[in-house]
């Protein structure tokens, strides 16, 4: 029997009709338009307004439209993960929520935690799975909420996020398409320079930790700008030099959009033109594990079988890496 590799079969996604653009936001903080797009490069980005609505929300919708257009049925789904940093409850997961949205009964499900470097995580646990040959069908989906962990008060951090979902479908194949390598890392240096203060069992939620926003995204930005680029930079030249790819061998770059100072700087270090790098920062801004998949599927209609294409992440953990993909089949 030939080496089985997992492809991506197909692309889904959702984002939120509501648009908070930053002429808004300077109205409910002191910040202005120029200085978040010199600083940052975010023109707007999606909320999530319904009542009730979390991350399952937008992540069952991004699963339905995958499986209309690959003409999946939800019977053959075997296995759903949910990369997300924002689930709708500590417990259950979102996975089993979004499944369930969506009729799929034979499957497990879970959720993984490896904040704006869920996605490429995901996908790598994911294409174990298929390499095993135990299973056919993966869905994997990165659904962020991340206004419900915003403090709108906090001029630093609150033009950062915006609200959005994606999935992917993988399958097996013995064709040398689909996930080619991957480098991962984590290094816990980056503990108190980014994280969530509290809601966990460190320090459970009580009348201090709501007045204080210590529910909301706390970070110290020069201090994870400078591990970002760094880290970014080298794992996405590393993988590069790893599968001896030039910068002519690229057909694309997909950075993580959490700043456009750091996808630049990622993709001056690969030597690759702009025209080569998926960015949609400045319509969607961090939509943490989400913003992978968003571009993927974005670009979809662009993509052709057998493109070398360079995932690459950086995160809370500090967690980061790079996942590098042979596309699996044309766009159009």
């Amino acid at each position: 029997m030939k080496e089985l590799n997992a492809v991506i079969t197909g692309v889904g996604s959702y984002v939120p009709d509501y648009i908070l653009d930053n002429e808004e936001l300077a109205k409910m903080v002191d910040t202005t338009d120029e200085w978040i797009m010199t600083r940052i490069g975010i023109k707007e980005r999606r909320i999530l307004k319904e009542e009730g609505a979390g991350s399952s929300y937008m992540g069952a919708r991004a699963v339905k439209q995958l499986l209309e257009k690959t003409a999946t049925k939800p019977e053959e789904v075997e296995l759903i993960i949910c990369a997300t940093s924002t689930p709708d409850h500590i417990f259950p997961s979102t996975a089993s929520i979004i499944g369930e949205q969506n009729g799929i009964k034979n499957a497990f499900a879970y959720d993984l935690s490896a904040a704006c470097s869920g996605f490429l995580f995901a996908l790598e646990t994911a294409t174990a799975f298929i390499k095993s040959g135990k299973y056919k069908k993966i869905i994997v989906v990165a659904a962020e909420k991340m206004s419900s962990i915003t403090n709108y008060t906090d001029r630093t951090t609150c033009p950062l996020f915006g609200d959005a979902s994606a999935a992917v479908l993988l399958e097996p194949t013995e064709e040398k398409i689909g996930v080619m390598d991957a480098i991962l890392k984590t290094d816990g240096i980056g503990y108190s320079n980014l994280q969530m203060k509290a809601g966990g069992s460190v320090r459970p939620a009580d009348h201090e930790t709501v007045d204080q926003h210590m529910h909301t995204v706390y970070q110290e930005g020069q201090v994870v700008f400078k591990h970002a680029v760094s880290n970014m930079s080298d794992v996405s030249a590393e993988i590069m030099e790893k599968n001896n790819l030039t910068h002519e061998d690229i057909a694309w770059f997909v950075p993580h959009q959490a700043n456009l100072r750091i996808i630049d700087a990622a993709a001056n270090r690969m030597g690759l033109s702009k025209d080569k790098v998926m960015i949609n920062i400045q319509k969607y801004g961090n939509t943490s594990a989400a913003t992978l998949p968003l571009c993927l599927s974005e670009w979809e209609p662009q993509l052709k079988k057998g493109d070398n294409i360079i995932l690459s992440a950086f995160g809370a953990g500090f967690t980061w890496g790079a996942v590098y993909l042979k596309w699996g089949y044309d766009g159009k």
